[in-house]
């Protein structure tokens, strides 16, 4: 009897320490044993977030359209490590708290390795910190604002900022324009155009060259001729306008109109400015002005040109420097986990970091903050077209 108790306590020992043993690999399984996302499923899930509805959906849907074509390409040519990308984008609207909800979304219930967005600095910039947080490999391809990428090391962006434009005018006045009077006349209310003022500005000093006025005015300013009158007796031999479209061809046209005859120079804001709704028939308006951007569609580049023609067949419209940020962003996103060998978050942090990527825009490595060291495309107004008058290093 003594000896079946024995047993029986034996055999009631190892059932409570299998149990333990049981229920310390679920716990490990919830926990730090949990596979990471991606691992062993079939496809490799990107995400996405952009305005593809509101007040900025046109940017929006330029990013996304040019996304889906970069993933769509590489699922024809095989995928990624041998899988499917499948690409999950939610609609923003330009929000804020919209981005934020929708990024959880993507990380908590889609299970995405890699984020390709957002689109407007301040969605990215709120994105970006819960981003940090997961250490989630994040790009966005159009996101400007200096302090999207200084919210932690995943953090990346395909286009350059703000600052890059004004700097790399003033010396393309010194060294391809040599002229050595400059003005300008910018929007006091919008942070684009203040930095992009005060980048130019501080560059000309480096280069010798003379801000002989400085003119602003408000959203919403219609007139100009006040702060022209100023700047013609100043005696400029250009005038920087680091302003939007819309303003570009109104100061021009005024300028002319009190005798100011002089080159124009500008940052990508310019990209626009010969639309029929802009410029309207008098298309050479704008000869004579040059300005910064992330490409030229005449750029003879056959990588390029490979896909403005893709994107025409696949949309029905023309691609532009959103959409082909858009697909830079998402090649590289793709390429880092190509070399990765892995979704590893950790190990596609360091293929970003150190990848030399051949983009559309340019040709692509990371400084030390994340920024892309590229190509930058000077674009020159004449008959009324653009051309791709030169090419310059983000870092001249």
């Amino acid at each position: 009897m003594r000896k079946i108790k024995s047993k029986r306590k034996l055999a009631s020992v190892l059932l409570v320490m299998l149990s333990i043993i049981i229920l310390m690999t679920a716990c490990g399984n919830a926990n730090g044993g949990k596979d990471k996302p991606g691992a062993g499923e079939d496809t490799i899930k990107i995400g996405g977030l952009a305005p593809l509805s509101g007040n900025v959906s046109v940017y929006g849907i330029a990013v996304n359209n040019a996304v889906k074509l970069a993933i769509d390409e590489v699922n024809a040519a095989g995928g990624l490590l041998g899988k499917q990308v499948k690409y999950i984008v939610y609609d923003e609207k330009g929000d804020s708290v919209e981005a934020t909800n929708a990024y959880n979304r993507l990380v908590n219930d889609d299970k995405i390795v890699a984020l390709i967005g957002d689109v407007t600095s301040g969605p990215t910039i709120a994105v970006a910190q819960r981003a940090a947080r997961d250490n989630m490999p994040m790009i966005t391809a159009s996101g400007t604002a200096a302090d999207i990428t200084k919210q932690g090391p995943n953090v990346f962006r395909a286009c350059f900022i703000d600052e890059v434009q004004g700097d790399l005018m003033a010396a393309f006045m010194a060294k391809n324009l040599q002229l050595q009077k400059a003005a300008v006349l910018y929007n006091v209310s919008d942070n684009y155009s203040q930095g992009l003022t005060d980048a130019f500005v501080a560059r000309c000093k480096d280069e010798g060259i003379e801000v002989v006025a400085e003119e602003n005015y408000s959203d919403g300013d219609k007139d100009f001729k006040t702060q022209l009158t100023r700047i013609a007796a100043a005696g400029p031999e250009v005038l920087y306008v680091p302003n939007y479209y819309n303003d570009n061809i109104m100061i021009v046209r005024q300028a002319k109109q009190v005798g100011l005859d002089v080159a124009f120079l500008g940052g990508d804001g310019w990209d626009g400015v010969l639309s029929e709704n802009v410029i309207g028939s008098e298309k050479n308006d704008a000869d004579g002005s040059y300005f910064t951007n992330h490409y030229a569609p005449d750029d003879p580049n056959e990588a390029l040109q490979s896909f403005l023609s893709a994107y025409r067949k696949a949309y029905n419209m023309e691609a532009v420097s959103f959409s082909a940020l858009g697909y830079d962003a998402a090649r590289m996103m793709m390429q880092a986990i190509e070399e990765a060998g892995s979704t590893d978050s950790q190990a596609i942090v360091d293929a970003m970091k150190n990848i030399n990527f051949e983009g559309i825009t340019g040709n692509i490595t990371f400084d030390e903050n994340n920024n892309p060291i590229k190509t930058v495309s000077i674009i020159s107004i004449e008959d009324g077209e653009y051309t791709l008058f030169a090419k310059m290093q983000s870092d001249d």
